[in-house]
């Protein structure tokens, strides 16, 4: 079908473009980019609203093989498509753990087959998640799933030695080796950051310095032996500092931050909410305010979710028994305009470029995240950054469990197009989805 999205604010952080125009989709791809359209598609009214490449979501929980009652490739790429993504990386920890093609490609397909988004799934490092014995990683590579990313997300890979062998491997693709940066030895049995709350609190905490390590390490190693390194779900000031040293050195290590880091601390945790308790735990008022800083100085590459749905039963018990992980997709957009665009911490556009253009480069995406011109992919999604709404059920992803319930958000998508069709009609996804 054609579209013509009329009259929005196109903000595309891949050429700096920032003016009102209207858009024209035809078939998979955007036709045409201009003041004022003529043409017989039918309209989609983006007055008030911003235009802007469809998001990209480096850190997603699928669930699925394995738990499908927490989330199913089908549900998760709903949630996507409502958050305004066309793409996400689908994280290996599943059931069983993708550590083969055989895994890597079931979930591609299953991906396919939905068609809400992108579905690309990242390999282990190791069999089972293990940090023993290097998974296939060749043949991940080479399969029609095309994985690029690698990690033990979850787990971090513990024995140095292994890491770099790993590393050494992986350089030989040019792939990433991306990193759950956490020293088990000190964070095991923690449940939230260790510090003043935790103590006054009762639980036992997970100390800064368990992230900073491995994030000191992996630099090192990277250093070594020149492979790509991505480190997920940065939540400290320190971390944040090894990076910015390493960008200066010219080295290529990339970063992400979620949008729970950035708008939420360890006080969270005050009432012993389970939907607040996360890996890595939200951390100080310090913290907070230097993840934001790195994402404004570039030292933080990237938005990601960390989606990580789990059902009900499991997140409704003690805070000491209930598993880590929020759901994040369809809140994330949202965080990101009321946390840092309308408190001025960063640009629109250096805030939408963190959501898609970043991710999609790191990744080798090059047909998501921008640009928004003539002969480009058509994947795109339309927001009204002014609507306020509530965070409450129902969602589009089968769980539930998040700390933002019941609170006020700013902006919601309206639209998401995915390859030209439109995924997303004023707010409700389009299109049969099995749930």
């Amino acid at each position: 079908m054609s579209y013509l999205i009329r009259g929005g604010r196109v903000v595309d952080p891949a050429t700096g473009r920032d003016e009102t125009l209207d858009v024209l989709i035809e078939g998979t791809s955007i036709t045409e980019v201009a003041a004022k359209i003529t043409s017989d598609a039918g309209v989609v009214d983006a007055s008030g609203c911003i235009v802007a490449p469809a998001l990209v979501d480096m850190h997603t929980h699928v669930r699925e093989p394995g738990r499908e009652d927490e989330e199913t490739i089908a549900t998760a790429s709903a949630a996507a498509a409502a958050g305004g993504y066309s793409a996400i990386c689908a994280m290996p920890n599943t059931d069983p753990v993708a550590d083969t093609a055989a895994v890597v490609e079931t979930v591609w397909s299953a991906g396919r087959d939905c068609g809400l988004v992108e579905v690309l799934p990242a390999g282990a490092l190791t069999r089972g998640q293990m940090g023993t014995e290097m998974a296939d990683l060749g043949e991940m590579y080479h399969s029609p799933a095309r994985v690029r990313l690698f990690t033990d997300d979850g787990k971090g890979v513990q024995d140095a030695l292994i890491a770099r062998r790993l590393m050494e491997y992986l350089k030989g693709f040019d792939a990433i080796y991306a990193e759950h940066c956490e020293v088990e030895a000190l964070a095991r049995d923690g449940h939230m950051h260790e510090g003043e709350r935790s103590i006054s609190l009762g639980l036992r905490g997970q100390p800064a310095a368990a992230e900073e390590l491995m994030v000191a390490r992996d630099i090192a190693l990277a250093r070594l032996t020149g492979c790509r390194l991505h480190l997920l779900h940065l939540s400290t000031a320190r971390s944040v500092d090894h990076v910015r040293a390493a960008k200066a050195e010219g080295m290529r290590v990339t970063a992400e931050a979620t949008p729970h880091h950035f708008s939420l601390t360890d006080g969270a945790l005050a009432s012993y909410d389970p939907n607040a308790k996360v890996n890595p735990p939200l951390r100080t008022e310090e913290d907070r305010l230097a993840v934001i800083q790195g994402l404004a100085d570039g030292t933080i590459d990237a938005i990601a979710t960390d989606h990580a749905p789990h059902a009900p039963e499991e997140k409704d018990q003690e805070i000491t028994l209930a598993p880590p992980g929020l759901i994040g997709l369809e809140t994330a957009l949202a965080l990101v305009l009321t946390e840092l665009v309308e408190p001025g911490h960063l640009s629109l556009g250096a805030a939408l470029g963190a959501c898609s253009s970043r991710p999609a480069r790191i990744l080798g995406l090059d047909s998501h995240g921008g640009p928004i011109e003539a002969g480009a992919p058509a994947h795109l999604c339309v927001f009204d950054p002014e609507l306020s709404w509530i965070v409450e059920p129902p969602f589009r992803s089968r769980s539930a469990n998040t700390p933002f319930l019941g609170r006020t958000l700013k902006g919601r998508v309206r639209h998401t197009f995915y390859g030209g069709r439109q995924t997303v009609s004023d707010s409700k996804v389009t299109g049969e989805v099995l749930v």
